[in-house]
């Protein structure tokens, strides 16, 4: 049984070795290789950049000082007291006087507040905009070759000149 399993064995392997296929290197003319050239849509950003004027409101630093409602009250009351005529007048004008000028030194104080300063400044924007133009680009190659008097065709990455190297096979039909 051991005899029988061991011819098996080395007659499958001689079979086995001789269905394996033999590879070699062979070069064949070039009979024309044509550049494939493909139109393509390039866009290039470019920086484009511009001065412009910008009106800026300023405001003064606000004055938190009460000293002109102040001023205006005193002033209104004196000017009060002395418009009328007898104590009583007197001081019914001072109270006149400085409610009136309370409110003339607090709307001189809003006034004073909500004032702004109006410049202007050059100021300068950019934005990135994009250039399309068209380039061709190269594909590959399609290359025209003769071997073995026959004549074949196949495309490739780069030109190869006169002769083309190819990669031959053989391998036997069972």
């Amino acid at each position: 049984m051991k005899k029988s399993a061991a011819l098996f064995f080395t007659m499958g392997s001689l079979v086995a070795g001789s269905a394996t296929a033999e590879t070699s290197y062979e070069y064949a003319q070039v009979l024309e290789s044509r550049p494939i050239y493909q139109v393509v849509e390039v866009q290039t950003p470019v920086e484009q950049c511009w001065e412009e004027e910008v009106a800026i409101d300023r405001y003064p630093r606000r004055s938190d000082s009460n000293t002109p409602v102040l001023v205006s009250t005193i002033i209104g009351g004196a000017i009060g007291n002395a418009v009328g005529h007898g104590k009583s007048n007197k001081r019914v004008g001072a109270v006149v006087g400085s409610i009136l000028g309370h409110s003339i030194g607090r709307d001189i104080v809003r006034s004073n507040n909500r004032s702004s300063v109006r410049e202007y400044e050059v100021v300068q924007r950019c934005e990135t905009a994009y250039e399309q133009h068209e380039e061709e680009r190269l594909l590959g190659y399609q290359v025209t070759y003769l071997y073995q008097g026959e004549e074949y065709s196949v495309r490739t990455d780069t030109d190869p000149g006169d002769r083309i190297r190819l990669r031959v096979d053989v391998q036997p039909i069972l």
